[in-house]
């Protein structure tokens, strides 16, 4: 009926992800390279001394042809084949340093735009990853970033290479010999010309390639991930997630299939101009050594020359076009995520604020993550310092989006959020986050050792705050059975640990961060009913002194709290404590009657 086929293809392009720009800023990408120029500029240095040195050969090995040999000079071949030894050794030392040298440059780009990218993705708000596939990011920051890599440490120093030899080895010809110079280079156009339109069209079909491969990344991120294989298990979808993949690599196999036959006839082409050139140099060398007595040697020593030293570098230029053209579009899709907008971390005129007192008001506020849906509609409270404030309602009544609002993962469209008389949108947002804890439905571990976990909100916290934090969230008794203890490895999202384990660390997490203002998303909702009551106090405990907005769809919370907000369709419909709200006998007790009646108070959070 919704053609969910369909609706899975369509939801890899979604309209939030970023879009490619058609132009190659290369300006920025030289910009990258400008930290490391004396190192690169020794790089030069080394690629000239060898293309120099590597001359010697040549000249060598023409007068082993004219002069030693001809004239029975072995002193002369012994000289002649130790310059060529003597170069060669030269030359290959020399590379080695070379080689050292292009990877401290190529490695310490690499490790600056890895760098660039991952902070300046760590500061990009919420909605830019929920409107963006986790496959998608984690292909530019690790495949795209490896593909540059590629070209970075390999192939311009390749282009540069042979770029200087091609230069020596015209240099040196015509100041041997012009006109076997001139005959030399006939066919050089033939190669050079059509690299401007080929790379053009490589450009586009690699650009729409990556895009392709982000495809890719995004269904392997989902569907290997252990939420997303449990999912496809539960519903049996195996076949119809493998017929998805095949599509998507088929679309990939002809992309592929035509960026390889790009310029495949100008690369044919290139090819037998490696061969036909030295055609041309020996009938006119032959001719002028037949009539006009050019010596042997020179003609031999020239063919060599273009067939190692011209025409072989051209040829190589024109076969690395697909990588560099690769990595001009890897570049073009790094820019787009750099450029961008982050979070107003530090707004115009933006004030640190102090240690927070908890004062939170919402001045009629109206959201919605997109303008033709809203999510909050006109909605103004107070919650006064060290008080906690439940929000109750129905699913999607936007209780949540109101916790948001308050760390400033959002902005309001209209309205204002205000921290201690403060616009949350004039405070700079580290000042604001840092009293701020927070504990959700869905609870994140890195995988990493309890303790690490512990103590991400404080690095600095002891290992008795550890475990003073741990016992108010009933969970040190637990970690202490464990064998390792506190050294114990979670796993990846914590997922060797159970759901109510998880939410009891991430509520000693936030515990040790000590914040001044708490919020709680369903934030015990995993708990078993053994640990609940335990919790419970605790929290109580905890949130005496704090301001606290909790959202819960269980009662003992909101029997305890000292204002409840009703919230219905992105308003405030009542305000007040238990007993008031009860007695209007509006939403809330119409609520608290069909939820709760059957629910023993001493059972619930």
């Amino acid at each position: 009926m919704f053609g969910g086929h369909g609706l899975m293809w369509s939801n890899m392009y979604s309209p939030d992800r970023p879009k490619m720009r058609r132009r190659i800023e290369w300006r920025r990408i030289a910009a990258l390279f400008l930290p490391y120029w004396r190192p690169q500029a020794l790089v030069f240095a080394c690629i000239v001394v060898q293309a120099v040195l590597t001359l010697a050969p040549g000249f060598m090995t023409a007068r082993i042809i004219d002069v030693a040999i001809p004239h029975r000079d072995f002193r002369e071949l012994l000289i002649d084949l130790a310059v060529i030894v003597v170069t060669a050794l030269g030359a290959g030392a020399i590379g080695v340093g070379q080689g050292f040298l292009t990877s401290l440059v190529g490695e310490g780009i690499m490790r600056d735009i890895r760098t660039s990218l991952v902070s300046h993705l760590h500061r990009m708000p919420i909605s830019f990853f929920t409107g963006t596939k986790t496959g998608a990011i984690m292909n530019r920051v690790s495949n795209d970033v490896d593909n540059i890599d590629n070209v970075v440490t390999g192939t311009l120093t390749s282009i540069l290479t042979n770029v200087v030899i091609i230069a020596t080895t015209l240099v040196a010809m015509f100041i041997w010999n012009w006109k076997l110079a001139l005959l030399s280079t006939v066919v050089v156009p033939i190669m050079i010309l059509p690299l401007g339109p080929v790379g053009r069209r490589m450009y586009d079909v690699r650009r729409r390639t990556r895009e392709q491969r982000d495809a890719i990344e995004s269904i392997t991120q989902e569907t290997l991930s252990i939420s997303g294989i449990t999912l496809i298990k539960s519903f049996a979808r195996e076949l119809f997630e493998g017929k998805r993949f095949y599509g998507v690599g088929t679309q990939l196999m002809d992309l592929e299939i035509r960026l390889a036959m790009v310029g495949r006839w100008f690369l044919a082409s290139v090819t037998a101009m490696v061969i036909i050139g030295p055609v041309i140099v020996w009938l006119g060398g032959g001719w002028m050594a037949i009539w006009g007595g050019l010596q042997v040697g020179v003609i031999v020593a020239f063919v060599s020359f273009i067939q190692t030293r011209l025409y072989g570098p051209a040829a190589q230029l024109a076969s690395i076009q697909v990588q560099i053209v690769s990595a001009l579009a890897v570049f073009e899709r790094i820019f787009e995520y750099l450029d961008m907008k982050t979070e107003a971390y530090d707004p115009p005129d933006a004030i640190a604020l102090p240690a927070i007192h908890g004062d939170v008001v919402f001045e009629d506020v109206v959201f919605g993550y997109r303008e033709d849906r809203r999510i909050l509609d006109h909605v103004s409270f107070e919650v006064k310092s060290g008080q906690v404030a439940a929000f109750v309602g129905p699913t999607g009544a936007g209780k949540t989006t109101i916790t948001q609002l308050v760390p400033r993962f959002y902005d309001p469209q209209e309205g204002r959020v205000v921290v201690d008389g403060h616009d949350v949108r004039t405070v700079t947002l580290e000042s604001l986050r840092r009293d701020i804890g927070i504990v959700t439905q869905e609870t994140y571990l890195f995988h990493d050792t309890i303790a690490s976990n512990l103590r991400y909100g404080k690095p600095d916290a002891t290992d008795e705050e550890l475990v003073a934090a741990a016992t108010a969230a009933n969970i040190h008794d637990f970690i202490a059975s464990l064998p390792e203890g506190y050294a114990t490895v979670v796993g990846e999202r914590g997922h060797k640990l159970s759901g109510g384990e998880r939410q009891r660390l991430a509520i000693a997490r936030v515990l040790l961060k000590d914040p001044r203002i708490l919020i709680l998303d369903e934030a015990t909702s995993s708990l078993d009913s053994h640990s609940e009551a335990a919790i419970q106090a605790a929290l109580e405990r905890v949130m005496r002194g704090r301001t606290s907005l909790v959202i819960a769809h269980r009662l003992s919370t909101v029997l305890s709290a000292d204002v409840i907000f009703v919230v219905e369709r992105g308003r405030i419909v009542e305000r007040g404590t238990h007993a008031e709200l009860l007695a209007r006998n509006g939403s809330y007790a119409s609520l608290y009657h069909r939820q709760f009646r059957d629910e023993p108070a001493s059972e619930a959070i």
